[in-house]
């Protein structure tokens, strides 16, 4: 398994250490406010987005400290249900991304505000189907819009970070219709709260908490 593969790698060498946290902290990104996007509802609610951005884990931790966010949950995205299971997602073979569920309240953040935050730092939107250490179509970066008006936003914002050359590549974030969505197995749920030290975990997955914080003050919370 890659990622299991990469906690080993982590354990048995300084070089890889080092490479995973430069790696992570270079996710730090201050990119600007989407164009395109909603205004603040004037009614309390309860909306959902699907991201994948590499391992579920780290864009989970990220989520659940973002101001309105309420509940993030890992699972996957783009395959059948009869796949939907941890081990045959990681053959990459299934279409299944690792994703990450976010329910968030309308009228304190908007959907472009949420999106800023998968840029910035949940993830690097220039990496193809591979985040970091993990490699395969199963860690590609995503987005699965629930509806036309996401669909909207996100194809603007990724158009409008591309043109004003906000990262040194092109973004190659797939932006893709939700039609299920699978949560992920229990011992996969606030696997960062559960595994604070977990190598894997603590270079790869704490400094994005960090960055948040860093780079996206007004959002995060603790």
């Amino acid at each position: 398994m890659p990622k299991l593969l990469a906690i080993l790698l982590t354990l048995l060498g300084v070089t890889m250490i080092f490479n995973a946290c430069s790696m992570a902290n270079a996710n730090a990104v201050a990119i600007p406010n989407p164009k395109l996007d909603v205004p603040l509802a004037k009614t309390k609610s309860e909306v959902t987005a699907v991201f994948a951005g590499g391992c579920f884990w780290g864009v989970e931790a990220v989520f659940d400290h973002v101001k309105g966010v309420s509940k993030a949950e890992s699972g996957y995205a783009g395959g059948a249900a009869d796949t939907a299971e941890y081990y045959t997602v990681a053959s990459g073979r299934t279409g299944h991304a690792e994703s990450v569920r976010v329910t968030y309240d309308p009228s304190q953040i908007t959907y472009g505000q949420l999106l800023r935050v998968f840029f910035a730092v949940a993830h690097d939107p220039t990496e193809l189907n591979r985040q970091g250490p993990d490699v395969g179509t199963q860690y590609r970066s995503a987005i699965f819009y629930v509806n036309d008006e996401q669909k909207r936003i996100a194809e603007s914002y990724i158009q409008q970070l591309d043109d004003a050359k906000v990262f040194s590549d092109k973004i190659v974030t797939e932006v893709a219709p939700l039609k299920n969505f699978y949560v992920a197995e229990s011992y996969h749920q606030n696997y960062l709260v559960n595994h604070p030290n977990e190598p894997y975990i603590v270079y790869n997955d704490m400094p994005k908490l960090t960055n948040l914080r860093k780079v996206l003050p007004e959002l995060y919370k603790d």
